[in-house]
């Protein structure tokens, strides 16, 4: 995978700061390796810890089941167009049980057709955030009922998130993996 407009940061070439982070990063839940944002952010070595830990909790500590989780995430990488975000995401949203069609449907901009009252809650929910930046009680009460003022929040807090992963990932040009196709066209 190319750096993009960073380059790849190593053991050698980090400073003391960006080391202990790196070490922080690689120690948790993702697995060794600085994937997707974390090169670009270790510039700024504080707040990549900071990102990097509520990263952390969104992915792996989420009240959202992770299936659902995943298609938020999709979602916030679909609206800020980020190639790396959804090829890494989708890939991790079929792993946790999406069907595929939901997410190819994400990515052509449309909305699923066939998805369960769960997905169809959430692709609501962060749709309109995504779209508005507001949730009307239309969209706000059924997710609220379903998970609770936690859900609520912590699925806010996986578009929110997302989409700054996205932003920092699109400002870097984080391209994919060699050979691998964009996922996403021009909507």
């Amino acid at each position: 995978m190319s750096a993009g407009r960073f380059p790849t940061l190593t053991p050698e070439t980090m400073n003391a700061e960006q080391k202990k982070v790196a070490d922080a990063i690689q120690s948790g839940p993702r697995g060794s390796g600085l994937r997707g944002p974390f090169n670009a952010l270790l510039r700024s070595p504080d707040l990549c810890d900071l990102v990097q830990r509520v990263g952390a909790y969104v992915r792996f500590g989420s009240s959202i089941p992770a299936p659902l989780n995943e298609l938020a995430i999709c979602m916030a990488g679909r609206k800020w167009s980020a190639q790396y975000e959804f090829y890494a995401h989708r890939k991790l949203g079929i792993e946790a049980g999406l069907n595929p069609a939901i997410l190819d449907a994400v990515a052509d901009g449309r909305r699923p057709e066939s998805m369960s009252k769960d997905e169809a809650l959430v692709y609501d929910f962060a749709n309109e955030l995504l779209s508005t930046g507001q949730v009307s009680d239309a969209h706000y009460q059924p997710v609220l009922d379903r998970f609770g003022e936690r859900g609520v929040m912590d699925l806010v807090g996986a578009v929110g998130y997302y989409s700054l992963v996205s932003m920092v990932l699109n400002v870097a040009q984080v391209q994919l993996p060699a050979g691998e196709t964009p996922p996403l066209k021009p909507l």
